[in-house]
C-alpha cells in the first residue's frame, strides 16, 4: 500500500515515487508548453543550475495557432519532445488548448484560439510530434478553464451543448486522433465539483464515454478532497507545497483505506494507469529501446524561427510600404523592440538559449548600411516586489497587478515628468525620420498566470504614445506584440500594422524577415480582435471574473460567432491576414455521395511573388430547431504558390461539419435542409459559396 500510494502523489514538486524493487522508476515532469523549464530543486522553488538547463524557447501555442498550418505545430511538438526526453522528463505538460472565451484571460498567450475546430487540427499534430520522443504529452487543462481571477474556486456553469460543441472538441482530439498519453485536470469547478474531482467529466465523459485509459494528472494544488479525488478517475496529485506526504492522495488517503472507507481496488485502479502511461513511454523493464533525447540543437533552432515566420500577421498595409526598404537611417520606438519575454508569464517561464530582440534583429538585417536610432517610448514602472521562482509558492492565491498602479501612486510626479519627457523624445525622432517603426504591446506583467486583465487596452500610455508619433509621421509601420488582442484606437490612422505573438528566440527575427520582404507573411489570427473591451460578450453580461460562480449564458456564441451572428463591428476578424501578393479562389464545385460531401476550387496567386494562403471553409445552417451561429469554420488548407500559378484545393466533410449537440439524444444531429459552404480568407472574406441540401 505504502509504494502505491508513492506512485499516486507527488514525491517531489514534479515527480512521483517508484519503487525500485519492482523496477518501476519515479515519474518525472516539466512546464511547459513554450520549452522544457528550468531545472528545479525537489523540494524548493529554487534553480539547480546555471546555464546547464538552457532551453530552445519556442513560439506559444498563440503563435503556432497564427500559423495555421499543422506541419510547423508538429515540428515544434518534435523539438519540446526531444528537449524534454534530453532533459530526463517522462511528462511534458503541454499543450494548452483552452478555448479563448474571452480576451481577458491573462493566461491567453498559453492557449490557441477561440474556435475548437482550429484547435483540435493544431493540437493534434503537437501532440504527435511530443509523443514521437517517447514522452507523453499532457494536454490541459480539463476543461472550461477560461479564467485566472479566483481560478481554484470560480465554478463554471455551462450547459451540456455547449461543452460538447466549444470546449471539449480539442480534448476528444486529443484522446482519440493524438492518443494524448496524459490528461491534466483544471483548477476551476464545473457545475458544482472540481474537474480535478470531477464524476461526470472524469468519470462518465473521459473514461466511459470516450473509453480513455491515459493516466490522468491534477493541476498543481488542484485537489482539494481525499475521498473525492480516490473515487474519482484521476490518477495522480500534484501540487506547490512541500507536505508531500500530507498531500490529499497520500497518508490521508492511506488512512482511509486503513480504516475501511476507501477500497484498495481504487488506488490499484490509479497504479494501473500509471504502469500503461510508463509501459507506452518504454519506461518498464523488458519494454522495448527508448529514444534518446537531447537538450538542444540547431534543427531544433530552425524548426522554432519556421514556425515564427508563419506566425506573423499582416494586419494592414493600405499604403503598399510594406515590404520595407531600410533607408540610410530608420528610427526605432517602444520598449518591445528590446524587451526579453521568455522569462515570464507563470509557469511558461523559461531559460532561453538566447532571444533575440526587434532591434537586434533589425540591425542585423541593416548589414551596417542602416544606422538605427532608439527611443524607448514610454515608461514601464519598476515593480515594488521582484519576482523570482518563488512566485509559485503563492501562487495559489489571486495574482494583483502591482507595477503600474503601486508605482503612479508612490512616484506619481517623476513618473509624469518620466512618461511626458519619453514620449515626447519618441515624437521628435518620428518627425525627423521618414522610415520609423514602433513596437509596442504586451508583456508578462499583462499576459500571465494567476491574473486577469480588466481592460483591452494597451498599458504603460502606448496608444497615447502611437497617436502622437502618427501625427508626425502618418507613415510609421506600427509592430504590436502580445498574447491576446489589444484596443487600437489609432488604428484609423496607422496604414501599416502588424502583429505577433511570443513567437520564441527566433521570433523577433521573423517579424523583421517579414517587414523587410525576406518573407511574405502568412499568419491568419486565430481570434477576433474587437474594437472595444465593452464589446466582449462576458464582459456586458458583468461576469467575467466573478469570484462565486460564472455561468457561460453566451452559449456557443463564442468569439467570432457572437460577432458575427450579432454584427458587432470588430478591428480584425477571426481568420484575418494580409500577404505581399494576391490570391483569388476561383470556380467553388460541391457534390454529395453518400454520407460525404466533397469540396473543390482553385486557388491562384495573381500576384508578382511566391506566397502562402489558407483557404478556409466555412458552413452556414438553415434555420432550425436551436439557435447556431451564422457561420463556423470547418475546414482549412494552407497552400503555396508562386506567382501565377494555380492549385485545385480539395475539401471532404462529412455529417459532423453540419451538425449540432442534441441535449436530448446525447449526440451530434443535423437539422434537413439548405447550407452554405463557403470558402474565404477570413471568418468575413468569403470568396465563393455554394448551397448543398442535405
Amino acid at each position: 500500500l505504502d509504494e502505491k500510494i508513492g506512485m499516486i502523489h507527488g514525491a517531489g514538486l514534479f515527480r512521483t515515487a517508484g519503487v525500485p524493487r519492482l523496477g518501476i522508476p519515479e515519474l518525472h515532469m516539466s512546464d511547459g508548453p513554450m520549452g522544457v523549464r528550468q531545472e528545479l530543486c525537489d523540494n524548493e522553488w529554487k534553480g539547480v543550475y546555471d546555464r546547464e538547463d538552457l532551453v530552445t524557447y519556442l513560439p506559444s501555442n498563440s503563435a503556432i495557432a497564427a500559423t495555421w498550418n499543422p506541419k510547423r505545430a508538429k515540428e515544434c511538438g518534435e523539438v519540446l519532445g526531444e528537449e524534454a526526453r534530453g532533459r530526463g522528463k517522462d511528462v511534458i505538460l503541454a499543450p494548452g488548448i483552452n478555448i479563448k472565451r474571452t480576451p481577458l484571460c491573462g493566461r491567453n498567450f498559453e492557449y490557441m484560439s477561440e474556435d475548437p475546430y482550429l484547435v483540435s487540427e493544431m493540437t493534434v499534430p503537437l501532440i504527435e510530434g511530443i509523443q514521437k520522443a517517447d514522452v507523453a504529452a499532457c494536454v490541459k487543462h480539463f476543461a472550461v478553464n477560461g479564467q485566472e481571477t479566483n481560478r481554484l474556486w470560480v465554478d463554471t456553469i455551462v450547459d451540456k451543448r455547449t461543452l460538447y460543441e466549444m470546449y471539449l472538441p480539442g480534448f476528444d482530439a486529443a484522446v482519440h486522433r493524438a492518443h494524448s498519453y496524459s490528461i491534466m485536470g483544471a483548477y476551476n469547478l464545473l457545475n458544482g465539483q472540481h474537474c480535478c474531482e470531477n464524476k461526470y467529466l472524469l468519470g462518465d465523459i473521459l473514461r466511459k464515454e470516450w473509453g480513455y485509459d491515459g493516466a490522468v494528472i491534477s493541476d498543481w494544488g488542484g485537489v482539494h478532497d481525499t475521498m473525492a479525488a480516490a473515487r474519482s478517475e484521476l490518477d495522480i496529485e500534484m501540487s506547490v507545497t512541500y507536505n508531500f506526504d500530507e498531500y490529499c492522495m497520500a497518508e490521508p488517503l492511506k488512512k482511509a483505506v486503513q480504516d475501511g472507507k476507501i477500497s484498495e481496488e481504487l488506488i490499484d485502479k490509479k497504479v494501473k494507469n500509471i504502469l500503461r502511461l510508463m509501459y507506452r513511454l518504454k519506461m518498464l523493464p523488458d519494454t522495448g529501446k527508448r529514444r534518446m533525447g537531447c537538450y538542444h540543437s540547431l534543427e531544433h533552432i530552425r524548426a522554432a524561427k519556421k514556425a515564427a515566420q508563419e506566425s506573423v500577421v499582416l494586419l494592414k498595409n493600405d499604403k503598399d510600404l510594406l515590404p520595407l526598404k531600410l533607408s540610410k537611417r530608420t528610427a526605432v520606438i517602444g520598449q518591445n523592440a528590446v524587451a526579453i519575454h521568455s522569462n515570464g508569464g507563470g509557469s511558461a517561464e523559461i531559460k532561453a538559449l538566447y532571444e533575440v530582440t526587434p532591434l537586434r534583429a533589425l540591425m542585423n538585417a541593416g548589414g551596417g548600411d542602416t544606422e538605427f536610432a532608439f527611443e524607448p517610448g514610454y515608461v514601464i514602472p519598476q515593480k515594488n516586489e521582484g519576482q523570482d521562482t518563488s512566485w509559485q509558492e503563492t501562487s495559489l492565491e489571486n495574482l494583483v497587478n502591482k507595477s503600474a498602479a503601486e508605482g503612479e501612486a508612490s512616484q506619481e510626479a517623476e513618473l509624469d515628468r518620466q512618461i511626458k519627457e519619453y514620449r515626447e523624445r519618441a515624437v521628435k525622432l518620428a518627425a525627423e525620420n521618414e522610415r520609423t517603426i514602433i513596437f509596442a504591446g504586451l508583456n508578462h506583467d499583462f499576459d500571465v498566470e494567476g491574473m486577469d486583465k480588466t481592460t483591452l487596452k494597451l498599458p504603460y500610455h502606448q496608444d497615447e504614445l502611437i497617436d502622437a508619433v502618427l501625427d508626425v509621421n502618418p507613415d510609421t509601420v506600427v509592430v504590436i506584440m502580445g498574447g491576446a488582442p489589444v484596443e487600437m484606437p489609432w488604428l484609423k490612422k496607422a496604414k501599416e500594422v502588424v502583429w505577433y505573438y511570443y513567437a520564441g528566440l527566433e521570433g523577433a527575427s521573423a517579424v523583421v524577415d517579414v517587414l523587410t520582404g525576406k518573407v511574405n507573411p502568412s499568419g491568419k489570427l486565430p481570434e477576433t480582435f474587437p474594437k472595444h473591451t465593452e464589446d466582449l460578450y462576458p464582459v456586458k453580461l458583468g461576469e467575467f471574473g466573478r469570484e462565486d460562480k460564472l455561468e457561460y449564458r453566451d452559449g456557443v456564441f463564442v468569439g467570432y460567432r457572437y460577432y458575427l451572428s450579432n454584427n458587432v463591428e470588430t478591428n480584425f476578424c477571426f481568420g484575418h491576414g494580409l500577404s505581399y501578393t494576391k490570391f483569388e479562389i476561383k470556380n467553388i464545385r460541391v457534390h454529395k455521395k453518400h454520407d460525404v460531401v466533397k469540396v473543390e476550387a482553385e486557388l491562384v496567386n495573381t500576384g508578382k511573388r511566391s506566397g502562402m494562403e489558407t483557404v478556409q471553409l466555412y458552413v452556414t445552417p438553415p434555420e432550425g430547431k436551436v439557435e447556431r451561429p451564422v457561420r463556423e469554420l470547418k475546414d482549412f488548407r494552407k497552400v503555396k504558390l508562386a506567382a501565377g500559378e494555380k492549385k485545385t484545393v480539395e475539401f471532404t466533410l462529412d455529417d459532423r461539419a453540419f451538425s449540432y449537440y442534441n441535449e436530448d439524444k446525447s449526440g451530434f444531429v443535423y437539422d434537413h435542409g439548405k447550407y452554405v459552404i463557403g470558402l474565404g480568407v477570413s471568418a468575413e472574406d468569403i470568396r465563393q459559396s455554394a448551397v448543398i441540401v442535405l
